[in-house]
């Protein structure tokens, strides 16, 4: 059985979600951040990133929500989560999926962990004022050019969507403007009437309006 690594309010959502819309037979396994768990030697020797989302399979510890999201795709490969037969339609999947992972996670970490760039104080603070600036130019460029709809790669749903719907979760506390993003919101209300996703949401306590 795969066993998930999570912890409330973070990309693991998307992961969580991928393995529920799978029928995926695995353990989600809650780190407390609160208690600085993920920095724990028993957490590290299970991701020495000491982050999650960590994903415990038959062949070893996946890490990275890009490499987790393809790998449910591909080992549960009857739910069509992703256009396996299709290499240029897969590479622009990893291409979205790259972009939440490198580009707009990171614009929101800057609100939120800048000493991970910076140690002066005024640096870190001038990271967090960008915040609002940064998210809003990432999900606009979104909002008009890289959400085909009604999903993200057109017709299909695919495992962008969760990742999108995680991601897109934050952008209210990062001082986004939802009103000029009525598709990435319409995104997330479909996202939202799910089965898998209730049920991952719920196990993880999260609330998303």
């Amino acid at each position: 059985m795969l066993r998930l690594y999570y912890a409330p309010g973070t990309c693991a959502l998307a992961t969580h979600i991928a393995l529920e819309e799978a029928g995926a037979p695995y353990e989600a396994v809650p780190v407390d951040f609160s208690s600085q768990k993920q920095r724990g030697p028993e957490y590290l020797a299970v991701n020495p990133k000491g982050r999650v989302p960590a994903l415990v399979t038959e062949s070893g510890t996946l890490t990275e929500t890009p490499g987790l999201l393809l790998f449910v795709a591909q080992r549960f490969p009857d739910a069509d989560l992703a256009p396996l037969e299709d290499p240029f339609a897969l590479a622009q999947l990893q291409e979205f999926n790259s972009y939440l992972c490198s580009t707009v996670h990171v614009a929101h970490a800057h609100g939120r962990r800048g000493a991970r760039w910076a140690d002066d104080t005024a640096a870190i603070e001038a990271m967090k004022r960008k915040v609002p600036a940064t998210m809003t130019e990432c999900f606009e460029l979104i909002e008009r050019k890289l959400l085909k709809g009604p999903w993200v790669m057109g017709g299909q749903y695919t495992i962008c969507d969760p990742y999108l719907f995680t991601i897109g979760s934050w952008i209210e506390g990062d001082g986004v403007d939802t009103t000029k993003l009525p598709r990435v919101i319409e995104h997330r209300r479909r996202m939202l009437a799910r089965p898998a996703v209730q049920k991952a949401m719920a196990a993880e306590g999260t609330q998303i309006s």
